[in-house]
């Protein structure tokens, strides 16, 4: 690639990001794509990636200097927010355009039922004893219901977790299903609740769905607040803020 073309720093991890790295491969730029690292077998990427954190908000901040990036776009999980707070502090310290790509939260149905959660903690005191929860949360959040020995968990997950697990516990390794295998899976388990974040998007949306046929109450935990200024909630509107941008 030519030296002229401006570089685009993608803090990513979803399938924004990764549609992203695709999207600029085909356009004059140079986009980098950094991962955490927290899952052992990610998806094959475009482009050049890097895998690791920057040793926080100054740590990001000298790897733009070094790097000469010209925009990132926080194209993290909804729930990150702590790299998105970083991202903030770093492009604000380097004088950097910072643009949050959030993909839009699920919006309650009528035939919803769901209980607004503020975090893991709340939600592991306010299962009530003896339940069957279905913990639809990735691994690094599962600490807090170690300690609920009278609630049987069902967790589903793609890689196993570090901390320890509830003692009465199922754990799954497998990605989510459709509409008719969620529903399957949780009628299999006589699942009566289910502990979700509002993630978004359509991959992990059918569990919603099911549990919604289903009449199941769902725990949902509100998103953290956005901290960056620039925000869309789409590949395709990022690219345009890149566009708008960069110039190119």
């Amino acid at each position: 690639m030519r030296g002229s073309e401006p570089k685009i720093l993608i803090l990513g991890g979803t399938a924004e990001a990764a549609a992203l790295a695709s999207a600029f491969a085909e356009l004059p730029v140079k986009a980098i794509t950094s991962l955490a690292g927290r899952t052992s077998n990610p998806a094959r990427l475009t482009g050049t990636v890097r895998i690791g954190g920057f040793g926080g908000p100054a740590g990001l901040a000298n790897y733009i200097r070094v790097e000469k990036i010209h925009l990132v776009i926080d194209a993290t999980h909804p729930y990150a927010a702590r790299i998105s707070q970083n991202a903030v502090i770093a492009t604000e310290a380097t004088k950097t355009p910072l643009v949050r790509l959030e993909r839009p939260a699920w919006e309650k149905q009528p035939d919803d039922n769901w209980i607004d959660i503020s975090g893991e903690a709340e939600a592991a005191n306010a299962i009530l004893p003896h339940a069957r929860v279905f913990l639809a949360l990735g691994r690094q959040h599962i600490a807090p219901f170690a300690k609920r020995a009278d609630v049987h968990f069902v967790m589903r997950m793609i890689d196993p977790p570090e901390a320890a697990l509830p003692p009465d516990c199922e754990l799954i390794l497998a990605r989510p299903g459709d509409f008719a295998a969620e529903k399957q899976f949780l009628e299999k388990r006589k699942i009566g609740l289910i502990v979700s974040r509002n993630s978004g998007g359509t991959i992990s949306y059918a569990k919603i769905e099911a549990a919604r046929a289903l009449g199941l109450p769902v725990m949902m935990i509100s998103r953290p607040p956005v901290a960056a200024r620039n925000i869309v909630a789409s590949p395709e509107e990022a690219i345009t803020f890149a566009r708008t941008s960069l110039g190119f």
